[in-house]
């Protein structure tokens, strides 16, 4: 068993370069400052105390530093994963309540044992049952109804919601006449604020004369300043007494303390769904995240592997009282370019958060609710992005349904039944093209020995001879489909004597297949006609040659090339035909 792939950690700590440590503190600090505000807002969209968001920023990134793979990814709460802890919850207890605490407890530790037990048996697989529409379908989707759900703390108001998000909308609008203009303004301000922090304040500071790099870490700083700008105006004007602006509250001082999860099967099986939602939707945000960057330097990352830290991580959280977490884009990309070089930034930072929350918690018992909204709303509102949709449109049809029905479902019908709805379709659309796999007749080009689609390219055919080159796997679901069209030609074609079946693009044959074709050698043979097959792959030919299947197919033969199956084949009187 290699000790390294189990616990990288031994790769970049027992060997750790004094010249990686600059930037990996450096790192460390400013993700801080940027993840403090972060997680209060992510624990309040779902549904917790803002204090438990600090909860989960600390053991499990202590966790992912020391077992993951990706030399840069940040784990922590995220704004989807918030949202599906919220969605999952809200029906089964009151958000807030000690019950709901326990919900998410238990939450974070089925998350993580699941993602434990897939990485150990190698499945980081799953990431592919999402396509990239499905995702970017399920991230609009889910931006959307973020920046809803946070419309009230905007206005100030309590909004009745609902287990459907056009409940919530209802709700807000009903509630809107009482809107508390204080607070109202205090949301624009900040937004506007966060905006203005995200590019103009950066490119100020570039033209004042300093660095892009130290610019940009400047610029990053922004909600951390905006937050503390939110308690000095509850502090020194009381906005909170005079007008009602809505601040955070009493905020517990010390480390969380250490507890097992509170087990109930009943429970445990209402939660599945969507501790396999969050599974799927956090593994594939955070791989793609890790790849991505570690890309940049050439580095890789191991998907199996990753599956273990991360479900190590979350089983950390739900032994800290914290909540399902997973690696977040905009954080990992701060770490990148903050200088993250090993996992010790991410220790940096968990270390950094558990002083925060020892010595400074009181400080938040006078942040406003609105500053945390402001600053989920500018976090998923660059997410949102129809002209992605536009773009798949385009490309296809059906890549672009995909996502218009993921976001349809998201938006409709909630976020676990939109995702199941998208990979469902997923699902269904590769079994449909699969199930019509592409052939085309082919033919050579002039006396070359490449051979091209005859609708494509002028290519030279040959009487009596059929080249039909499959461009698909066989299995069960597609084999009726290929013995038709082979059939079809047959009947379009009445002097055939030969086909040659040109698996270059075949990998595999099930047995389905494999019966099939053994049905149609017997169908062509009674017809006159002998079937060939050229350019079989090795695997697949061993497969044949364990079974005898060549045996079975005489007189017809396995060429190594179509060039060689054109040469013995060919009428040798009969002249060639231009397609």
């Amino acid at each position: 068993m290699n000790i390294r792939r189990l616990l990288p950690f031994t790769d970049w700590l027992f060997h750790y370069q004094r010249r990686n440590l600059s930037g990996d503190l450096l790192a460390g600090v400013i993700v801080t400052i940027m993840l403090i505000p972060q997680s209060l807002a992510y624990a309040m969209l779902a549904g917790l105390p803002p204090e438990y968001g600090l909860y989960a920023s600390i053991a499990p990134l202590l966790i992912y530093g020391l077992l993951g793979t990706s030399r840069t990814l940040s784990v922590g709460p995220v704004a989807v994963v918030s949202l599906l802890t919220a969605t999952a919850l809200t029906p089964l207890a009151t958000p807030g309540s000690a019950d709901y605490i326990k919900l998410a407890i238990l939450l974070a530790a089925m998350t993580g044992v699941i993602q434990l037990v897939l990485g150990l048996v190698r499945g980081g697989f799953i990431s592919n049952l999402l396509s990239h529409p499905v995702v970017a379908g399920f991230i609009t989707g889910s931006s959307i109804l973020i920046v809803i759900s946070q419309l009230k703390h905007v206005l100030g108001v309590k909004a009745a919601g609902g287990h459907l998000p056009y409940e919530s909308v209802i709700g807000l609008v009903q509630a809107a006449p009482g809107t508390n203009f204080v607070t109202f303004a205090m949301g624009v301000a900040a937004i506007a604020l966060l905006l203005f922090f995200r590019k103009p304040f950066r490119k100020l500071l570039e033209r004042v004369g300093l660095s892009k790099g130290a610019a940009q870490m400047l610029a990053r700083t922004g909600p951390a300043l905006l937050v503390l700008a939110g308690i000095g105006s509850i502090y020194f004007f009381g906005l909170d007494s005079a007008y009602g602006v809505r601040v955070v509250g009493d905020f517990p001082t010390g480390l969380p303390d250490f507890s097992l999860p509170t087990l109930d099967l009943p429970v445990i099986g209402s939660l599945l769904p969507a501790a396999l939602a969050i599974v799927l939707a956090g593994y594939v945000e955070s791989v793609s995240v890790g790849r991505s960057l570690g890309a940049r330097r050439r580095q890789t990352i191991d998907p199996n592997q990753e599956l273990v830290a991360l479900g190590a991580a979350n089983i950390a959280a739900g032994l800290t009282s914290g909540f399902p977490v997973t690696g977040g884009f905009s954080r990992s990309v701060v770490n990148f370019d903050a200088g993250a070089n090993t996992g010790l930034a991410s220790i940096i930072t968990a270390v950094l958060i558990g002083v925060v929350t020892l010595a400074l918690a009181p400080l938040f018992t006078s942040l406003p609710q609105v500053v945390l909204a402001a600053t989920v709303i500018v976090a998923v509102a660059g997410l949102i992005n129809f002209r992605q949709l536009w773009h798949l449109w385009k490309y296809s049809k059906a890549d672009g349904a995909m996502m218009a029905l993921t976001i349809v479902g998201v938006l409709g019908l909630g976020v676990e039944i939109g995702i199941g709805l998208g990979v469902g379709m997923s699902l269904l659309l590769y079994m449909a093209r699969a199930s019509r796999p592409h052939m085309a007749v082919v033919g050579r080009l002039g006396q070359s020995e490449h051979f091209r689609n005859v609708k494509r390219h002028a290519v030279i055919t040959y009487p009596g001879l059929l080249l039909l080159r499959v461009d698909e796997n066989l299995f069960f679901a597609n084999t009726r489909n290929v013995e038709d069209r082979i059939m079809k030609q047959v009947s379009e074609q009445p002097d055939l004597r030969d086909i040659v079946l040109i698996f270059s693009a075949v990998n595999s044959v099930d047995s389905s297949a494999l019966e099939s074709l053994e049905g149609l050698i017997e169908r062509l043979r009674s017809l006159g006609i002998t079937l060939h097959l050229a350019e079989v792959k090795g695997p697949v030919m061993d497969r044949f040659d364990a079974i005898g299947f060549t045996k079975h197919l005489e007189p017809g033969q396995v060429f190594i090339s179509t060039h060689r199956a054109v040469e013995a084949l060919r009428p040798p009187t009969a002249p060639a035909r231009a397609a």
